[in-house]
């Protein structure tokens, strides 16, 4: 641990809302006097008290140590008001500000700040959004100033992301890393760079998932039953942005795709505005993409399937046929004309794979074998399929009891270009030397609650099976947000893991 780390004693969090409150937690409970600030002096109090609360909870359950003292009283012990932001401040080892977003403000506050506080005083930032050299730029020093990015609720979301400026000095983010790991925190080094990593990265699901509905491909409720079912997400993408507040992602998505100058793989989609428009935020106001009756998410049943048909079906894919074999349904070994016709396509249309088999479009539906079929199966439906084939094929899936998602026939099925989308997403990011693969899984991993990194999840499919899935969204579409990362394409051609940097110049030039 960095001596600085060790040595930190006394920090200052100014501003006391939900993440100041959650910032003076971890710190007091970790063995720090904190100095609580607020331009409302009843807010401190209502934090101190929310603290004091929080932490008598916690050893109620057990679950507050009394080694070194880390007790609730201990804890109440080291929080301490103080009059105002910029109260005298000469003995500080860290300020950290958890005011609102706003730059100016935040410039103000450091500004006022730097001429109250010794010279030893490192400067912290919990902003989320905004440039961490740019705030930096208003003091004489910047050299002292880095971000830290915390996440909500602080004391369970264990990420933090260590945001270095352009002029931060060179000691300060191993320091700060250290510094959150003696909080029992899990920190990354993140770029000062549009949405920093947690946000940046997680454009690849929520933009993908706005595209799929921009194309009617499937309503909101079934994008997310597919994320959930077949990727393993804790919740859907429209869920997620329920969650969060569409007020707050629309700004969020926005202020990325132009902090990275229209990068076409960043580019929200036109369905947001017009939604924020007419107040369609989410949870907080009842509605957004479900409503919600005090607090609880309204949720249409799925549609009740029709029965098992009396045609035979046929695929091609030999775990789809054993399932549906199982499941009572004729399985038949070549496409009969009586038959039903199941294709399994992966990176492309349902369409394009019945053309390619040299099958009768009319007789023929798509299933995603992404998953293979565990938890949810996905009947794509083009224009040409017969009505009356199509409720067979529909019949045969719900016959092996797993529930159907029934949606419209896309460049390629739901679940992979979602899951491709976060891939790409991430391989850009480390292609950039944004961060490092390790930081961004973790960040991803915490930050987010996917089940695995991006890249793991990326190496786990297959390099060569998401450069297939997005060439062939961008044959298809023409669409440049498809573009393969080079990360990516250099790794699927060379047999290297996506986790892995590899070779670089500077392993040429030796120690």
């Amino acid at each position: 641990m960095t001596e600085w780390a060790a040595q930190v004693g006394r920090i200052r969090v100014v501003g006391t809302g939900v993440m100041g409150r959650g910032i003076a937690q971890l710190a007091a409970t970790a063995g720090m006097t904190v100095e609580l600030a607020d331009v409302r002096q009843e807010a401190v109090t209502r934090a101190i008290e929310h603290i004091g609360a929080m932490a008598d909870k916690l050893a109620a359950k057990g679950k507050l140590s009394t080694k070194d003292g880390t007790d609730a009283a201990a804890v109440k012990a080291r929080l301490v008001a103080v009059d105002g932001p910029t109260a005298p401040a000469d003995d500080l080892d860290l300020v950290i500000e958890a005011a609102r977003e706003d730059l100016e403000t935040k410039r103000t506050l450091f500004a006022e700040l730097e001429r109250v506080c010794g010279p030893r005083t490192v400067f912290a930032t919990n902003t989320s959004s905004l440039s961490v050299t740019e705030i930096a730029a208003g003091l004489e020093d910047p050299s002292r100033f880095v971000g830290l990015h915390f996440f909500n609720p602080v004391p369970l979301m264990r990420l933090v992301e260590v945001v270095p400026g352009t002029r931060t000095a060179g000691w300060i983010p191993a320091a700060a890393l250290d510094l959150v790991r003696r909080w029992g925190h899990e920190p990354v080094l993140a770029p000062d760079a549009p949405g920093f990593l947690v946000n940046h990265a997680g454009r690849g699901l929520g933009t993908e998932a706005l595209q799929i509905l921009s194309e009617a491909v499937a309503s909101p409720a079934d994008v997310d039953r597919i994320a959930r079912d077949v990727l393993g997400l804790k919740l859907g993408p429209f869920e997620l942005l329920d969650l969060t507040g569409l007020d707050v992602s629309h700004a969020v998505l926005e202020s990325i795709w132009s902090g990275f100058h229209g990068d076409p793989r960043l580019r929200p989609s036109w369905l947001t505005r017009p939604r924020v428009a007419a107040g369609l935020f989410g949870r907080k106001n009842g509605e957004g993409f479900y409503r919600y009756e005090d607090g609880v998410q309204q949720v249409e049943p799925e549609p009740t399937s029709p029965p098992a048909p009396d045609c035979p079906v046929y695929t091609a894919d030999e775990g789809l046929a054993r399932l549906l074999n199982e499941s009572g349904v004729q399985v038949v070994p070549d496409a009969y004309p009586d038959a039903v016709l199941l294709v399994t396509p992966f990176g492309e249309s349902t369409v394009d794979a019945a053309r390619r088999a040299g099958l009768p479009p009319e007789r023929v539906g798509g299933v995603d074998p992404l998953g293979r079929f565990e938890r949810r199966l996905t009947l794509s439906v083009h224009p040409g399929l017969d009505p009356a084939a199509g409720r067979a094929l529909w019949g045969a899936l719900a016959a092996t009891g797993r529930p159907v998602s029934v949606v419209r026939d896309a460049p390629a099925p739901i679940a992979q270009r979602l899951l491709a989308s976060i891939v790409n997403t991430a391989c850009f990011i480390a292609e950039q030397r944004l961060a490092a693969p390790a930081d961004i899984d973790t960040a991803v991993r915490l930050g987010l609650g996917y089940p695995r990194g991006p890249l793991a999840w990326g190496e786990a499919l297959g390099a060569d099976e998401a450069l297939r899935i997005l060439r062939g969204l961008a044959a298809s579409t023409g669409d440049p947000r498809y573009r393969p990362s080079g990360w990516l394409t250099e790794r699927a051609a060379l047999g290297l893991p996506l986790t892995a940097t590899g070779t670089t110049p500077a392993d040429l030039l030796g120690p």
